[in-house]
């Protein structure tokens, strides 16, 4: 085609660009022109007719505000802040003096210069915005007043009807009537949404510059002004060209409105954008324990996942800062060594249930699993605890009963693996009570005794005294730990034990308080008795002995107050813990590396890891520090003693005198055990319990 052609051609076609521009121009300015003059001389008959059915029309007493949520604040049990918990709508309310005044001055210059003028609704101002929306040839400047549009974001719904600009009319009459200007303008200034899921002047600075509203600048101030009105398309991270003209058209209002001078304007309008997006709502202390406050609240019946979304909440919660301290303290100078296996401590007071304490060496930052409340690790023989449990509520005497301690094998028929129960070094005791079994942690004993009592009785146990989320597997080897169980659970357990068998559900919020200062959630009883004091009081008599006579003894407090625990470790090495309890404080204490396979070995000089070594030196060491100024005191007498049955064991015929006791085969079903990582480097202070796969235990009967 010849250059003259083409480019005759292409006139032609701008030409008929222009025209459908201008006609499209035309009609906007035609139409918008037409309605804001009807709207203008339709007002005042409007309302003056609406003054008519007044009584029909709600009042301000009469509607209830739709919730307007903000970040939730999270204080720990001294009243220091932990951080937020980031609402449905990223919302944090500020006073008035929090504001920067330019940011009042734009936002009044670009939305209702004549905010100061009228009573709530602005004939005037209507008109005003039309002209300059013709001008621009878009909406850059809406018709209805700051009030109004308040009024809208707080009572009304958002539908288009003539019944609700009426409504929205005459509520913010009364409005206006009800506060003083400054008030309703800090009151938009909280509401109204910025883009980027800022709702307020506030989220939106932090969200934007990085920095408190009280600090914006002229050109800060200006921009954010401009954002409510198209926050999508003013975007200054998506549009930043946009977001710039959107500036300067409210820099250009604030000037004819004389609230700033033409070079001032000039100076704002040169002023990059220098965006910076904040993380004041993402500074979090001690972010597992915010973040399993905020799942507690979302699963409480008496709160729910709403009311944490809507936000706007003060929540005060149970942490004590000191013995949050302590237990990191405790960790650190035990693992002091990069490459050290992970721990976690959980401390709960037994008389409330309040969490207390909730630490692990794992940073939130690099990974966000929880190891104290998440964590799902086999607990050795910590759970003997709940077999022992079950014995003694079945009137099985510690003191009277024997077991033969000696290798055990159970094999349910000659298709079925066999499981097999030893001690690691090899010793055992020939025939001995239960209770010097427990002190021994005797792996063969609290096999047989967990089939003389029950599997499913031993879970039913642990699931009473606070084993509650965990599934457990109802199968003989239970009582070694065979059942993954996170240290919360076990503290709690432990718990219950030291408040005489009243099981507190484990709570790390101590109130909930709205931004009124109403409680919404306080101190409730929830404590339920879930098994008769005595039991707890002869578990808590032996776990207590064993700590000055059996696996426990390196975990006992300086002071030698009465305190009771016991200690646990999987048969490969891969898990060690220590939980135990006084009258006022249940603690649990898990060690082991992320990986679930890789052995415990040569740790801190210690060659294998289990119970009473590194899991008792961190116990010992934390409740030294936490307990030094709590006056010692004696676990309470039961007042219902245990009643004693007549018992003999399946086993019974089987006890012989010998230190060098013969080898059980038993025919019982048991999986096959499970593969260790390979012979530990030396033999484990405490017996080492075997113990099979979940999933072919789960298939045992």
């Amino acid at each position: 085609m010849p250059d003259g052609v083409a480019q005759g051609v292409g006139r032609r076609r701008r030409s008929r660009r222009q025209r459908r521009t201008t006609g499209r121009r035309g009609a906007f300015a035609t139409t918008f022109l037409v309605l804001a003059l009807l709207t203008a001389l339709g007002t005042g008959l409007l309302l003056f007719g609406a003054a008519r059915y007044m009584g029909d029309l709600p009042t301000l007493d009469a509607i209830k505000a739709r919730q307007i949520g903000a970040n939730s604040s999270v204080y720990d049990g001294a009243g220091a802040s932990l951080g937020v918990l980031a609402a449905e709508e990223n919302r944090q309310p500020v006073a008035s003096d929090a504001i920067a005044p330019r940011l009042k001055e734009a936002t009044v210059a670009i939305e209702d210069r004549r905010f100061y003028d009228h009573s709530g609704v602005d004939a005037r101002g209507i008109v005003r915005a039309a002209l300059r929306n013709v001008a621009a040839g878009r909406v850059v400047q809406g018709g209805s007043t700051l009030t109004q549009q308040l009024i809208s974001q707080i009572y009304i719904t958002k539908e288009r009807t003539l019944d609700r600009k009426l409504r929205e009319a005459l509520l913010a009459m009364q409005l206006e009537q009800r506060f003083t200007k400054d008030e309703i303008l800090t009151a938009y200034l909280n509401t109204v949404f910025y883009g980027n899921n800022a709702y307020g002047v506030e989220a939106a600075a932090q969200t934007y510059f990085a920095k408190p509203a009280k600090e914006l600048t002229l050109a800060e101030s200006a921009l954010l002004a401009g954002l409510p009105q198209l926050p999508s398309y003013y975007d200054p991270y998506a549009n930043p060209g946009a977001a710039l003209e959107r500036r300067a058209q409210v820099l250009a209002a604030m000037r004819e409105t004389g609230a700033i001078t033409a070079r001032q304007e000039a100076r704002a309008n040169a002023a990059p954008l220098k965006l910076k997006r904040g993380r004041v709502y993402g500074k979090v202390r001690e972010s597992f324990f915010v973040r399993y406050v905020a799942e507690e609240l979302t699963s409480d019946p008496d709160f729910g996942d709403a009311a944490v979304r809507a936000g706007g909440l003060r929540i005060e919660t149970t942490l004590d800062p000191r013995l949050q301290a302590q237990a990191r303290a405790a960790m650190k100078a035990i693992l002091k060594t990069p490459g050290d296996p992970d721990a976690a401590i959980v401390a709960i007071r037994p008389k409330t249930g309040e969490i207390v304490a909730m630490a692990s060496t794992r940073a939130f930052r690099k990974d966000q699993f929880d190891l104290a409340s998440q964590g799902r690790r086999q607990p050795g023989s910590t759970f003997k605890t709940f077999t022992l449990a079950t014995a003694v509520e079945q009137g099985i005497d510690p003191r009277a009963t024997q077991y033969m301690s000696a290798p055990f094998s159970w094999q349910p028929d000659p298709e079925s693996a066999v499981w097999q129960v030893g001690t690691a070094g090899g010793e055992y005791g020939g025939g001995v009570t239960l209770e010097n079994a427990t002190l021994a942690s005797d792996n063969t004993v609290y096999a047989q005794l967990a089939i003389d009592v029950g599997p499913d009785n031993i879970a039913d146990m642990a699931r009473r005294l606070g084993v509650r989320r965990s599934k457990l597997v109802p199968v003989p080897s239970i009582t070694l730990g065979s059942s993954g169980v996170s240290p919360l659970e076990m503290a709690t357990a432990y718990a219950t034990l030291a408040n005489g068998g009243v099981y507190n559900p484990p709570t790390a919020v101590k109130a909930v308080k709205d931004s009124d200062g109403n409680v919404l959630v306080g101190r409730r009883d929830r404590a339920v008795r879930v098994i008769q004091d005595g039991v707890a009081a002869e578990v808590t008599r032996i776990l207590g002995e064993n700590m000055y006579a059996g696996t426990g003894t390196g975990a006992r407090t300086t002071d030698g107050r009465p305190q009771a625990g016991k200690t646990g470790t999987t048969d490969d090495h891969t898990d060690a813990w220590f939980c135990g309890y006084t009258p006022d404080l249940a603690a649990c204490v898990w060690i082991g590396y992320p990986d679930e396979t890789k052995p415990l070995y040569n740790v801190e000089g210690v060659a294998a890891v289990s119970g009473p070594t590194l899991p008792a030196d961190i116990w010992h060491l934390f409740m030294d520090a936490a307990l030094a100024d709590v006056p010692a005191r004696e676990f309470r007498a039961p007042r219902q003693p245990v009643d004693w049955a007549t018992f003999t064991s399946q086993f019974a015929d089987r006890i012989v005198s010998s230190v060098t006791a013969p080898e059980i085969t038993l025919e019982m079903p048991k999986p096959k055990p499970a593969t260790t990582a390979g012979e530990p480097p030396a033999t484990s202070a405490e017996p080492v319990e075997t113990a099979p796969p979940p999933a072919t235990a789960a298939a045992v009967p």
